[in-house]
């Protein structure tokens, strides 16, 4: 009940206010004439052009980021070692972060060569069967290309083999030839 009073005082206070403040300017009120816009001039039609459409010309864009020059052959090209292979542990398709880094570098050159397409050879050392490594070889390769696709290479730019234990890198039948022989190898397929 308290309440209902102190809204019902609190109301009367406001009209009252309002009241008071209405009769105290009061007077006529003369309201400025409204002005209308001037009517826009439409300008004479322009007599109508033809325009000849031609061919486009197609040039080649040179990215602005690339400073050194490529060789035009292939193998030149493969010869540079413009790209690093990625090593794999025993049995193993998993990246290790020196691998992750040695992508990122790679990466990072894809990216300012964007005409470059690579092929990705999955390796394996002698041991095991034939089909376990093609298999494995296989895994290290789809590794590799998932992880470029993932620091942004598109992946109709990259393809994937896998040799097995087929052609090793390193001869011998001991742990410096073994781990030399669990790779990934980039092989530049196209400029």
């Amino acid at each position: 009940m308290r309440n209902l009073a102190r809204v019902t005082a609190a109301l009367l206070v406001v009209v009252m206010a309002l009241s008071l403040g209405a009769c105290a300017s009061g007077g006529s009120k003369v309201q400025a004439p409204q002005s209308t816009p001037a009517p826009t001039p439409t300008p004479p039609p322009a007599s109508v052009t033809e325009e000849v459409v031609s061919e486009p010309v197609t040039e080649t864009i040179v990215s602005e980021e690339v400073t050194e020059e490529l060789p035009e052959d292939l193998a030149q090209l493969n010869a540079q070692g413009y790209l690093e292979d990625v090593f794999f542990d025993t049995d193993r398709f998993d990246l290790t972060p020196a691998a992750r880094e040695a992508l990122a570098k790679n990466a990072a050159w894809l990216q300012k060569h964007p005409t470059i397409s690579i092929l990705v050879e999955g390796h394996c050392d002698e041991r095991n069967t034939r089909e376990y490594n093609l298999a494995l070889g296989e895994r290290r390769a789809s590794t590799v290309r998932d992880y470029l696709v993932l620091l942004g290479i598109p992946s109709q730019r990259i393809q994937i083999i896998s040799y097995g234990e087929e052609r090793p890198f390193a001869l011998g039948s001991n742990e410096d030839a073994w781990r030399l022989n669990r790779r990934s190898h980039f092989v530049i397929v196209a400029r």
